[in-house]
């Protein structure tokens, strides 16, 4: 485990150039830029994560920002960063991590399900980092007291890896899988998908080794007590839900097609897919609910965006690394269901919390859109390209301030303050413009 890092530095570190007449900007590129430089104002190069937003969100701007980097190749300026704030992110972070190495402490196990049906976890262990479902269905985060508030002797941020050279193996070889593990297997898997994004764009297999040693202790929470299969949204072992399932799938594909143990982690995702397939999670709409009850039913929870949009890229993966016809045909019934059910009349995705989603419903529509893409690039269908230009488009021209900033309703108007999780969520639709233009 590292130790603490003793210092709280606000880096607003070196951004691309802001030369374009904003109001007038329809190049998706030129328009995902612009952000780029409004969300890296919430970078803190210190802690390797962006400020106003949480420990899960920050592994998803990670995710986003090596999307852009892969949708525009060419911009020296724009890779350079990202391999810089990968490189720095990676030796930072860890720190922050708000319950680091509680999966190797003691734990008990237990559940309460009030009469209004919330779902509260409990763990003698806790760092005071914790996740409910409250009664209206919504994710709720609470952090540790002080959690991102570093104290301490004041050091050079010039000294930290985002200004050293970039994708070195000093700032990436001594990473420790445990070090992002933090009790929620859902977490954990954000990380390691963040980091296969990151070996992408690099090509540096460090970055691969850790995503790999993340899933391998995520692999401990299988199975749960429903058929034998899935695993725990947390160490806890009292919920089953759609979204840490989803992306066990979706981390055991895009390891299929990348780590050296291919077989190994097809026959992992296709473990997953059957087990899900057989839950009764995927609902008579086409839709996935939020998890199962405790007699292993769906629960008829919030068919939330993310749901819809974490198994795409898992199927799509799935697909390239064994194909069969099915995955891409199931992942086109889900995503055009989720376009029928979660879009207004101008075709404009919405999950039911807004506009006050709270820091998890926050980051869950970028999630959709940034899938959507990836299903559109394996099996492109018009209507995809309509729906993510219509919510890049709708993004642009009513959800932004005069700074830029993107906040939580694509359709508008504004709802201030936007922060790094609604702004960088509103990016993954951007990005995903790039590629369908």
């Amino acid at each position: 485990m590292r130790p603490s890092f003793p210092l709280l530095a606000f880096s607003t570190l070196a951004t691309l150039p802001n030369t374009y007449a904003q109001s007038d900007i329809t190049d998706p590129t030129k328009r995902a830029e612009l952000a780029l430089s409004a969300l890296q104002i919430w970078y803190n190069a210190a802690t390797g994560l962006w400020d106003t937003t949480g420990w899960w969100n920050s592994a998803n701007v990670l995710t986003m920002i090596g999307n852009l980097a892969k949708a525009d190749p060419n911009n020296g300026q724009l890779v350079d960063l990202t391999k810089r704030i990968f490189a720095n992110t990676i030796v930072q972070a860890p720190a922050m991590n708000p319950q680091q190495g509680i999966e190797d402490q003691s734990r008990t196990q237990s559940f309460n399900e009030q009469s209004n049906g919330t779902f509260t976890l409990f763990n003698g262990t806790r760092t005071g980092y914790t996740k409910v479902i409250d009664e209206n269905g919504d994710y709720v985060t609470v952090y540790p007291k002080g959690w991102g508030q570093m104290t301490g002797e004041y050091i050079d941020v010039k000294s930290l890896p985002i200004f050293q050279s970039q994708g070195t193996s000093q700032a990436t070889e001594d990473a420790d899988p445990d070090d992002w593990l933090d009790g929620f297997y859902d977490d954990d898997l954000w990380w390691a998908l963040g980091w296969i994004n990151a070996f992408d764009v690099t090509g540096n297999s460090d970055y691969l080794d850790l995503a790999e040693g993340i899933f391998e202790g995520v692999t401990k929470a299988w199975p749960t007590n429903c058929s034998g299969g899935g695993i725990w949204w947390s160490i806890d072992k009292n919920y089953a839900n759609a979204i840490a399932n989803e992306l066990f799938l979706s981390t055991a594909a895009h390891l299929a097609n990348r780590a050296d143990n291919k077989t190994f982690y097809v026959d992992w995702a296709k473990r997953e897919l059957d087990w899900f397939l057989g839950t009764g999670m995927i609902n008579d709409r086409g839709l996935i609910n939020d998890g199962l009850d405790p007699q292993c039913r769906n629960n008829n929870r919030t068919t939330w965006s993310y749901n819809q949009g974490v198994i795409l890229g898992g199927l799509v993966e799935l697909n390239k690394a064994s194909p069969n016809s099915s995955y891409l045909s199931l992942a086109a019934r889900i995503a055009k269901a989720a376009i029928d059910e979660l879009s207004d009349d101008d075709g404009v995705i919405h999950d039911e919390c807004e506009p006050n989603c709270g820091g998890d419903g926050n980051q869950f529509k970028g999630i959709f859109a940034r899938n959507l893409q990836l299903l559109h690039q394996a099996a492109p269908d018009a209507l995809y390209v309509t729906t993510i230009q219509t919510n890049a488009d709708s993004i642009w021209e009513n959800d932004r301030d005069g700074g830029n900033r993107l906040s939580v309703d694509w359709a508008g108007p504004f709802v201030p303050p936007a922060n790094a999780s609604t702004h960088s969520s509103a990016m993954d639709a951007l990005v995903a413009a790039i590629t369908v233009k």
